[in-house]
């Protein structure tokens, strides 16, 4: 799994420019347009909320855990309806701006959570954080199945018999290149380029290689119910980021003037952060990335299969 080291590289160095372009409660996991390209990002982002209350009938007075709950915009959604969510993430900066915004986050490992933690939960739900459950060291030590099938066992551990999981993650696509082909050295327009420039990006994180590996590790405690891809609208949310980051403010250039040391001496910086190119864009165009909703149901014991 990636470290907290490597997630406040990935998240709370750019904490602010994430807060500044996308809102005090910054979505940054992929909106649901379903083709309809004409919505704004908040639209698709709300419409992806009350997507994932109704697939797990999440209403007033529910209890839910958010894995890997980002700045809170999930949560902030389920208090606006009446339940009540929790959430952990490994971002500090993360978790302080959920607390200022009036949500419960702790800053611990996802992985970790039991009923002996926080109690138990009507449903949980993770949009985004399982790309970062299993590290390239762990999928080369052949983990990454046995990773899968532990964090099921402990959400499905959280939940009563019936009780649903929504999880959203991006996975490897069908052009996915094989791992030993991936090079920062590589040709610049070539796919092993652009799969190690999202690696860089995210350190420490390592891609499902599509949505059947999680169905197949998901089993026995829980059931697919429904699955969708999202990579076309992954594509319009990344589009409608950067037309975000990109809008100029004065705060914006001062935070950016106080990043220029770690720009200045951070090689790894200035790749991940300014590399002049959306990699993740091309990587779902190229469909070497494909992103799924999936919906599971914890499976009643005596019906699981031994």
């Amino acid at each position: 799994m990636a470290t907290q080291r490597q997630m406040e590289f990935a998240y709370s160095l750019m904490d602010r420019m994430f807060r500044l372009s996308l809102g005090e409660t910054a979505d940054f996991s992929g909106a649901k347009y379903d083709g309809d390209f004409s919505l704004s990002l908040e639209h698709a982002q709300r419409r992806k909320h009350e997507f994932v209350a109704q697939q797990l009938g999440i209403g007033r007075g529910s209890r839910v855990l958010d894995l890997g709950c980002g700045w809170g915009p999930m949560l902030k959604y389920l208090e606006d309806i009446g339940a009540t969510g929790i959430g952990v993430t490994l971002s500090t900066a993360q978790a302080e701006a959920c607390r200022r915004n009036g949500v419960t986050v702790h800053v611990m490992d996802g992985r970790t959570v039991t009923p002996e933690t926080f109690g138990r939960f009507d449903a949980v739900v993770s949009l985004g954080a399982w790309e970062h459950f299993c590290s390239l060291e762990e999928y080369q030590a052949g983990r990454q199945e046995e990773i899968y099938r532990e964090i099921f066992r402990r959400v499905a551990g959280l939940l009563p018999p019936g009780g649903r999981f929504y999880l959203q993650t991006m996975v490897f696509g069908r052009n996915m290149i094989r791992p030993e082909q991936i090079d920062l050295n590589a040709p610049r327009d070539s796919d092993a380029y652009y799969v190690a420039l999202m690696m860089k990006r995210f350190p420490g994180s390592w891609l499902p290689f599509g949505q059947e590996q999680l169905a197949r590790t998901a089993a026995p405690v829980f059931r697919l119910v429904t699955r969708s891809s999202g990579r076309l609208d992954y594509i319009e949310t990344i589009r409608q980021w950067r037309l975000r980051f990109a809008a100029p403010s004065a705060r914006k250039t001062l935070l950016k003037l106080s990043l220029l040391p770690r720009y200045l001496f951070s090689a790894d910086f200035r790749l991940a952060f300014t590399s002049g190119v959306s990699a993740n864009t091309v990587c779902f165009q190229r469909e070497l990335l494909d992103h799924f909703r999936m919906v599971f149901e914890k499976v009643e014991p005596t019906t699981a299969t031994p």
